[in-house]
């Protein structure tokens, strides 16, 4: 049941559409892409502005230079590391609703410019929609709502707005977690728009291999050793790793596309970088690897596999050295649930329009940095969000839809109403 009030904020999110939309295109408009992450700062200032009249205090955590940056890196991965977080205590048991505010880079193949929003319809189109700039604007239209109707609430929210999830190598809300920033249970908007009880997800390791040759005249190449050529062992015996590791699988249950078929690790060569030209031999050969691993495996362990692979390939070779380095981690989320789940659950419901029944409980080999925050004791985490398989996020035409918006918004504000369930 919910109350008259309730029931006239619910009806307000769905009649202004306009807003959600005003919302919404300035968060895509401002250039959030990791890497670099040169706009965090700049989207904390306006997140600010929209929080203030809502009553909100912000704060902002910096994570340390030291933390994020690997030697190296240079102007890929630059710009200060801004988290901010937006609390309005009154004493009520607090929930953290965490957004990370970072997209990945546009990329190619865009119909449409990807940093504007592009209405189509029920279709709203840009870098970010889903993933998850579309998520802070639900949320705060879900506040504006409670403000409005002057709605008591259940929980006190508490904005979690975070640099760095989309494979950095010390995510905001890691950082935030280790130093004591959290408390009470999370409310990730990071996940699915579907009827889904979240059982976890695979840890990610993303690790550069660098090879070091002796660049050379290729017509006269005195001295000379191809970094380019050396790593050509290593490349095959990665691609023969890639075989023996996606034959583990995993006792989490697996999405529903999966149709039955376990979840298994995974293993992708992403990036392999070398060479300029043709008249000169590479002195220096990059390659990516990304490393899907379950909560039964370690990243130890993992690691460990990966530099035992990369010596014995190397090994005969004639390349001056190497080095591995772990670029970026997000920790294995194991059995988030706990006794706010019904809660959500029966909100999720209650907004999307699903039947209590359709609900199910499955895991992904997607990853989360909400690995980070179990680690550091807070075992419960609820899972929401604007993904579908079909909505594109980190390719071309990322999209969600107003009705999403409007249910997700809708499915948060009888979360944290004190009027919802009575």
């Amino acid at each position: 049941m919910t109350s008259e009030r309730l029931s006239a904020a619910l009806a307000e999110i769905k009649a202004d559409e306009s807003a959600l939309v005003d919302t919404l295109a300035p968060l895509i408009a401002l250039d959030t892409s990791f890497p670099p992450g040169r706009g965090y700062a700049a989207f904390a200032d306006h997140l600010e502005g929209l929080l203030a009249p809502l009553g909100f205090a912000c704060r902002r955590v910096v994570v340390p230079e030291a933390l994020w940056r690997l030697p190296g890196d240079g102007a890929e991965v630059e710009g200060e590391r801004v988290n901010l977080i937006a609390e309005r205590p009154s004493g009520r048991e607090p929930v953290g609703l965490y957004f990370h505010v970072d997209t990945v880079p546009p990329g190619d193949g865009w119909s449409v410019p990807p940093l504007a929003l592009t209405r189509d319809g029920r279709r709203l189109l840009g870098r970010g929609t889903a993933d998850m700039k579309g998520c802070i604007a639900a949320v705060l239209a879900a506040l504006r709502a409670a403000e409005r109707h002057q709605l008591p609430l259940r929980f006190d929210p508490v904005l979690l707005c975070c640099t760095d999830e989309e494979g950095g190598l010390y995510p905001g809300i890691r950082y935030l977690a280790e130093q004591g920033e959290l408390s009470g249970h999370l409310l990730s908007y990071n996940g699915s728009a579907g009827p889904r009880i979240w059982a976890g997800c695979f840890g990610s390791l993303d690790l550069r291999i660098r090879i070091h040759g002796r660049s050379a005249h290729s017509g006269d190449p005195v001295g000379g050793i191809n970094a380019f050529e050396e790593a050509v062992p290593l490349l095959n015996a990665l691609i023969a790793l890639k075989a023996r590791v996606e034959q583990r699988t995993s006792a989490m249950p697996p999405p529903p596309h999966h149709e039955g078929r376990p979840l298994t690790a995974r293993l992708s060569l992403t990036a392999a970088r070398g060479g300029s030209k043709g008249s000169a031999l590479p002195h220096l050969f990059e390659i990516v690897v990304n490393r899907r691993y379950p909560p039964e495996e370690t990243a130890e362990a993992v690691l460990a596999e990966i530099r035992g692979t990369v010596e014995r390939a190397l090994a005969p070779g004639r390349a001056l050295g190497w080095n591995l380095e772990v670029v970026g981690h997000l920790a294995p989320v194991d059995d988030p649930g706990g006794p706010h789940w019904p809660r959500w659950q029966q909100a999720v419901a209650a907004g999307f329009g699903y039947a209590p029944e359709s609900f199910r409980r499955w895991g992904s080999s997607t990853s989360s940095d909400m690995g980070w925050v179990q680690q550091a004791g807070i075992r419960e985490i609820l899972l929401g969000g604007l993904g579908r398989p079909e909505s594109r996020g980190h390719a071309a035409d990322e999209f969600t839809t107003l009705d999403d918006l409007i249910a997700l918004a809708s499915s948060t504000l009888l979360y944290l109403s004190a009027e919802f369930g009575t």
